[in-house]
């Protein structure tokens, strides 16, 4: 395709040549021209590389200027993902208290309809009852030391409060609203890992803790000799699966629950209590347990990656909001009592991927956009939010296996034949 198809100005034409020449690399674009401009030549050049011809990506209503600016390199376009909703979904937390529109970004047929019925069974059944018990986020660097007696004076030190006070204070020199609540070591041989943790407020804050932690590194330099190997030591643990995470919670640690009654049951989900309880045993705990799972669930990363998505948050993360685990049981009533807890779920209602337009719209959408009046009370009020979209989900799945309807519903919902 030549460059005359294109409606481009002179000045364009040179520096699309000069692109496709590789006198100027793409990152460096944006030096010679406006962002706008960069992202159209960027997307030209790769046309020309591959020799094709975009017919959507260059289709978007993004801030292109802040976007490059804070969440994207190389920017050539945007990638659309179908929006839904589900709801309405009532949510008895102490942050979120009323009745919301979840909204779903995904392209799997099913799972928006799911999620859907599930939110009717729990709105029918009183609303899902939930509470946040963990609320911190970690950075976890690691030092190497001499020898065996010196890494024991280390962590001797890390432990005495006095160097706790110290280490708070430097932290929180470097965050308006972060706080430093603990720093726990962990010993491996002469390795030494400390685990920061930290109040973020409505951030999900992982940069905020890498830039408080890495200013407490010089102070453990000088205060004590120690130099670190690596600021992030895989303790922490981010954007992995892992049992400290399940154990000690990174996030926020989320729980919440609904009881159904067994009409509601037999009417919405077409099966019984007792063969959800019994579904949920043999699927999320029995089964997972014999495959070695870290998550307990039927598909908790589904909903979270979905309103992930949406709500403009690290995708990534759901690979920790996975490991949440699923509970059914039967009461004296023969109701159905249904709880998912979520022991790591990063969220955040500023900063990152919170400040794209649409994805703004949806944190809108549930009356969580930007910080709260008090510090923090948006992201908590988001998590609870989520926490209760995921009970929707693993409900109407375990109760959509339990009436043997799963393979039906994926048929006419978007599946088609194969």
């Amino acid at each position: 395709m030549s460059l005359e198809a294109y409606e481009l100005n002179d000045e364009e034409k040179l520096l699309l040549q000069k692109i496709l020449a590789g006198e100027i690399a793409f990152r460096k674009i944006e030096e010679v021209s406006d962002p706008e401009t960069a992202v159209k030549l960027r997307r030209l050049a790769i046309q020309e590389f591959a020799k094709l011809e975009f017919e959507h990506i260059q289709n978007f209503s993004l801030d292109v200027e802040a976007a490059t600016k804070k969440n994207i390199e190389n920017m050539i376009g945007a990638v659309q993902i179908p929006l839904g909703v589900a709801g309405l979904l009532k949510v008895n937390g102490e942050y979120a208290d009323s009745e919301y529109y979840i909204p779903l970004a995904t392209t799997e047929g099913a799972l928006v309809a799911s999620v859907n019925r599930g939110c009717s069974v729990i709105t029918r059944s009183g609303g899902a009852n939930v509470r946040i018990f963990e609320d911190e986020m970690t950075r976890a660097p690691v030092f190497k030391l001499e020898s065996l007696d010196r890494t024991k004076k280390f962590y001797d030190w890390v432990k005495n409060p006095e160097t706790f006070e110290q280490m708070k204070e430097v932290a929180e020199k470097t965050t308006r609203f972060g706080k430093l609540l603990g720093v726990q070591p962990f010993v491996a041989g002469t390795y030494v890992y400390l685990r920061f943790s930290y109040d973020t407020k409505d951030a999900m804050g992982m940069n905020m803790v890498t830039i408080a932690t890495d200013a407490v590194l010089h102070l453990i330099a000088d205060e004590f000799g120690a130099q670190p190997i690596t600021l992030s030591g895989n303790m922490c643990t981010d954007k992995k699966p892992a049992s400290i995470s399940t154990i000690l919670g990174r996030g926020k640690t989320v729980v919440a629950e609904v009881t159904i009654p067994a009409e509601i049951v037999k009417e919405t989900l077409k099966c019984t209590p007792e063969t959800m309880v019994e579904v949920n045993y043999s699927k999320n705990l029995l089964g997972s347990a014999r495959a070695g799972a870290l998550g307990f669930n039927a598909h908790a990363a589904n909903i979270i990656a979905a309103v992930y998505l949406a709500c403009g948050q690290d995708a990534a993360h759901v690979v920790e909001g996975s490991t949440a685990i699923t509970s059914m049981e039967l009461t004296k009533y023969e109701e159905v009592h249904c709880s998912v807890t979520l022991p790591a779920l990063p969220v955040g209602t500023v900063g990152g991927g919170t400040t794209l337009g649409t994805q703004r719209d949806c944190l809108n959408l549930l009356g969580v956009a930007g910080a709260g009046d008090v510090p923090g009370t948006n992201a908590r009020k988001f998590a609870e939010i989520v926490a209760s979209a995921v009970l929707a989900g693993e409900i109407s799945l375990i109760g959509a296996q339990a009436a043997g309807h799963l393979a039906r519903a994926h048929a006419q919902l978007g599946r088609g034949k194969f």
